[in-house]
């Protein structure tokens, strides 16, 4: 049988140490799969593992890390012919999450055994690719000043993301945005602007979640006109279910979106990375541009095997 390729992010979680990889190779042995593992200290040796595996011919491709992870192999594998595997290791692992994929190393490991694939969309902004969501405004600026937080004072993460937020929402920087979508326009002075690969749940306990990935439709979600108190204010009509009726607050699906805007240079977030990308933003859907292992289930509507 031959080795399936997998690459791990070293400092994904709580990091990674060498001896580990032993164990996650018994795990896979386990259910029955060879895997090659590599444990990559950084981007640059991630994409480097990817390439070979794809100059290989290789039919899966399996990634562990958190979503962060999972995008930079995941945009290597777009129209490759390659299946993508999660191994979900980071924080959050929204990806996994939406796609069902168990959080458990050892049962997301059988379903990658079990070979059961779907397709699924992507987004993408100027050329890059994201699998859950792009943002501007607010995140990003919370995103640098985490990272900040991080490498300066040796802050923990949630700390370093709390006082991030606090220091974001005293600079609270607006953005005026035109968005051009459908043959229409509309002006906005907005504090964050947030686009979706596939509509996401935005009212509940469950506000952040997906139910499907495979609609071929980008999600736009745009506050105008709210202060400070105007966020509090939709963040508690999210949880009480009344964020669709806010007045100050744009729902909308799509299949392109382009935001312009008197900035030449904006800092954007994609899946939780930060980078700045010369405007105007062209955002589309790929529709089914992903091919992922997947446990088998009655929302899968395209469960073929990988081989």
């Amino acid at each position: 049988m031959n080795s399936i390729p997998v690459v791990i992010n070293a400092a994904s979680g709580n990091g990674h140490a060498a001896e580990w990889v032993d164990t996650l190779a018994a795990k896979f042995r386990a259910s029955g799969l060879n895997a090659h593992i590599t444990l990559a200290k950084s981007g640059d040796e991630i994409a480097l593992t990817v390439q070979r595996a794809l100059a290989a011919n290789a039919p899966i491709i399996v990634a562990g890390g958190g979503d962060g992870t999972i995008n930079k192999v995941a945009s290597m594998l777009v129209g490759s012919g390659s299946v993508l595997g999660v191994l979900p290791l980071g924080t959050l692992n929204h990806f996994a999450k939406d796609l069902g994929i168990p959080l458990q190393l050892d049962e997301a490991i059988e379903h990658i055994a079990a070979g059961h694939t779907t397709l699924v969309d992507t987004g993408e902004v100027n050329g890059k690719i994201f699998l859950n969501n792009s943002s501007l405004g607010l995140y990003p600026d919370i995103v640098r000043e985490r990272e900040k937080q991080q490498q300066r004072l040796g802050r923990g993460k949630w700390l370093a993301f709390f006082w991030a937020s606090m220091m974001a929402l005293r600079r609270f920087p607006f953005l005026q945005v035109r968005l051009s979508m459908d043959g229409k326009q509309h002006l906005r002075r907005t504090a964050f602007v947030f686009i979706g690969n596939n509509a996401y749940l935005m009212e509940g306990f469950n506000i952040g979640a997906r139910t499907c990935l495979n609609t071929g439709q980008l999600s736009l979600y745009v506050s105008h006109h709210t202060g400070r108190f105007g966020i509090l204010r939709l963040a508690i009509s999210a949880l009480f279910g009344r964020i669709r009726q806010a007045k100050d607050f744009d729902v909308v699906s799509t299949k392109e979106i382009l935001i312009e805007t008197h900035h030449k240079h904006l800092r954007v977030a994609t899946d939780g990375e930060v980078n700045v990308m010369e405007t105007p933003l062209q955002y589309r859907i790929r529709p089914a541009a992903l091919r992922v292992l997947v446990p088998r289930s009655a929302d899968n509507t395209d469960n073929s095997s990988a081989s």
